[in-house]
């Protein structure tokens, strides 16, 4: 009898050795999935990561009162961002940014900013001779707008529990124009969203800020030079979406990285198969929705 009570005693005090290395992270685990629902009474915060194909364009209501918009897919997807935007009732775009200067991010901007009215405008500092990045700049400069450079600890927004912080730019040059992407981070209250642009490995491993979030926008259309492992562990997210067009021609997303998700306990959403998918929340829950 004295050596079962000693086995069981072992047991127990092995059970509380586990609950106490790896309480938080379980805790924090069930802490995301409390976060899930079917429907919001009312959100705060609109994400709308809009399917322009092989590009790139997210729009965001903040309140019903201000949005912005992080890119704008190619030229031939400015009509279709533009009707999306229109259909929510907007004239305004009090944030726009440019992630990097590569034609399926800023390839509508042109018409964007000709169309609305533009408050704040973030882009890298880096140029490119591109026709495309020439007329957006000329669109700029005719209705006299300035731009702000968009760089690792620059505070974009701080007010009513709202945070809008941009990561990255961490170094001022880079090899490869993706990695002058944007990366944003916004969080409500208690709810986060990463958005990485066509951030590759090199900048995730550069990043030294909180990058903990609850919703990520993949980086490189769900690419292999992206979403390394040891970035996903530090963002464990409850949702990767991954804006791509069906059947494009770089295989993306990549099957290894989609497994890297599904590893983590990710659910993934894609515009190819989804449509237009939008994620809100009122700062402490989440709710998901898709055009398809």
């Amino acid at each position: 009898m004295k050596k079962k009570r000693s086995l069981i005693f072992l047991v127990l005090l092995i059970i509380s050795f586990i609950i106490y290395i790896f309480g938080d992270e379980v805790k924090d685990t069930h802490a995301k999935e409390d976060k899930i629902t079917n429907e919001l009474t009312e959100a705060y915060l609109e994400v709308h990561y809009l399917d322009v194909g092989q590009a790139d364009s997210i729009f965001i209501e903040i309140n019903d009162e201000m949005t912005m918009l992080i890119d704008a897919g190619t030229n031939e997807s400015s009509e279709t961002i533009i009707n999306y935007i229109n259909s929510l009732g907007y004239n305004k775009i009090d944030y726009l940014i440019a992630t990097h200067p590569h034609a399926d991010h800023i390839g509508g901007m042109e018409k964007i900013v000709e169309e609305y009215e533009i408050g704040n405008i973030y882009m890298p500092k880096v140029t490119t001779n591109t026709k495309t990045y020439e007329n957006l700049l000329e669109e700029i400069d005719n209705k006299n707008l300035k731009i702000k450079t968009a760089k690792s600890n620059v505070n974009i927004l701080n007010e009513n529990g709202l945070v809008i912080d941009i990561l990255s730019p961490v170094k001022n040059t880079y090899d490869d124009l993706n990695n002058y992407s944007v990366v944003l981070k916004i969080t409500y209250k208690n709810v986060s969203y990463l958005f990485m642009g066509d951030a590759e490995e090199e900048v995730e491993q550069q990043i030294t800020e909180d990058i903990d979030a609850d919703i990520i926008k993949v980086g490189h259309h769900g690419s292999n030079t992206s979403s390394s492992i040891d970035f996903l562990k530090r963002v464990s997210p409850t949702y990767a979406i991954i804006s791509v067009g069906e059947d494009n021609s770089y295989s993306h997303p990549h099957d290894e990285i989609l497994k890297r998700y599904k590893d983590i306990g990710a659910n993934v959403y894609r515009t190819d198969l989804n449509g237009t998918i939008t994620v809100s929340t009122d700062g402490n829950k989440i709710a998901i929705d898709t055009e398809k």
